[in-house]
């Protein structure tokens, strides 16, 4: 079946705004990766002190500090207070801790992050779930509904010519495979009419405002603070070359009058980092100049981390203000508050796309919508507790029998196989105690031959 023009169409359109945004999203990678160009290094440093321009990557910093906060504890359908083995099987099955690290990378650098989710050939129980690159994709939104209409990735393959050679369309009851005939035309080269009903694309959008449809950068506010960084300390490489290594002065001697042990001529360079210089002129003198405080440097790179850390929310130790003792535990979780609450609010956003992830998900495994349409995401604590911490409040709420033991298991954070593992170990435990109430002698000839384990207390 060939293209229609409509489909024809969309694929030029979505092409038209994967083009539109690749400057922006070039410039947004380089300042991820630290290898941005400062367009104004200011009037003190000459041009040719570009090559050692110093970068502070706290782009980096922020992007990657809120990602390592944001794991996912659990996958749990509408209605249910337990995670769903069969999502935990699908997440499994696609290394979801992984990608979803990748998938929040990308809103956080971007400004917006895609997943697709499509049938595996291999098991039709299990679908494949991938991120796709927001580099690659875009997508037409219907505002009313707020539901992609249509999507594309245009991609190339190895020995294929021009960055897009080939695309995928997604529509909302098929997909289409095309790439570029030698004429430059879209050709297809395969249609699944899956008749999904709905387009198998989530997009995010970070920070979207209402009415707008485009994202925004986690790094926005932190970029103008990096660049004045970086002139700072690459001033301080000038500064250093310059001012910081005290100088020598010489006066009443010409350039004939260093001379070594022979009267051959030595070398400037060899003259000036000499200890001791030899002067055949007997009214020459030598001094040395001071060399400047680079102090300064010091206290201009301490606005700029104070800066960073009112712009991000961030705790100023993040970006290398630190204070002569390390901060207590609870002055650790006061300090981080904002930051906390950040990431939990941006969580919660989060989870409503990984939840619609997750009801395509279920429609590929099982034919069927889950009800609601989107599952619910549980994250683990953004904050950075001790082990002892959680322990203390967790055994406290079960002394006082505000918790059960299974709910405490859930406080931990441990996982249904662990808690299964678990369950194993008190049934075999309570089993024990058991044998030792019934038959104490036989009981005690089990433990001396290692078939049960010595019962605490006994």
């Amino acid at each position: 079946m060939a293209l229609t023009s409509e489909e024809i169409d969309l694929l030029n359109k979505l092409r038209a705004r994967v083009n539109k945004q690749h400057r922006n999203d070039e410039l947004l990678l380089r300042y991820y990766q630290g290898r941005q160009r400062v367009e104004q290094l200011g009037m003190a440093i000459p041009p040719e002190m570009r090559r050692f321009l110093v970068i502070t990557n706290w782009c980096r910093t922020v992007v990657d500090t809120i990602n390592d906060r944001q794991q996912v504890r659990w996958l749990i359908l509408p209605g249910k207070e337990t995670a769903d083995p069969k999502l935990r099987a699908i997440w499994d099955a696609n290394n979801l801790s992984a990608h979803v690290s990748m998938f929040n990378a990308d809103r956080m650098i971007f400004g917006r992050a895609f997943m697709s989710v499509g049938t595996n050939e291999d098991d039709p129980d299990l679908p494949l779930v991938r991120v796709e690159s927001p580099r690659q994709m875009a997508a037409i939104i219907d505002t009313r509904k707020e539901r992609i209409e249509a999507a594309a990735r245009f991609y190339r393959k190895d020995g294929d010519r021009g960055s897009q050679a080939r695309a995928t369309l997604f529509k909302p009851n098929e997909t289409i495979q095309v790439e570029r005939g030698p004429e430059g035309k879209w050709i297809e080269v395969d249609r699944d009419d899956h008749k999904l009903g709905a387009v198998p694309i989530v997009m995010h959008l970070n920070r979207r405002l209402s009415g707008s449809w485009s994202g925004e950068s986690q790094m926005t506010d932190i970029i103008p603070v990096v660049d004045s960084a970086a002139r700072s300390l690459t001033n301080l490489q000038f500064a250093q070359e310059a001012h910081g290594v005290p100088r020598m002065w010489i006066a009443g001697v010409r350039k004939e009058d260093f001379v070594d042990e022979r009267g051959k001529p030595i070398p400037q360079y060899e003259a000036y980092f000499d200890a001791i210089h030899t002067i055949a002129n007997a009214a020459g003198k030598v001094g040395q100049l001071t060399a400047a405080d680079l102090k300064n440097f010091e206290t201009s790179m301490n606005v700029y981390r104070t800066e960073a850390s009112v712009n991000t929310g961030f705790p100023g130790r993040f970006f290398g203000l630190n204070t002569t003792n390390p901060p207590a535990e609870g002055a650790i979780r006061a300090d981080e508050a904002k930051l906390i609450r950040s990431v939990e609010a941006q969580n919660e956003q989060v989870g409503m796309s990984l939840g619609w992830v997750g009801a395509l998900a279920m429609r590929f495994a099982t034919g069927e919508w889950v009800k609601g349409n989107r599952v619910r995401v549980e994250w683990y604590d953004p904050a950075t507790p001790t082990v002892a911490q959680r322990m203390d409040a967790v055994t406290k709420a079960v002394g006082s029998d505000i918790l059960s033991r299974e709910g405490a298991w859930d406080e931990l954070g441990w996982s249904e196989p662990r808690k299964e593992k678990e369950r194993g170990y008190f049934s075999r435990q309570a089993a024990e105690q058991a044998a030792v109430s019934v038959d104490p002698i036989g009981a005690a000839l089990l433990r001396d031959a290692g078939v049960i384990a010595p019962v605490a207390g006994a």
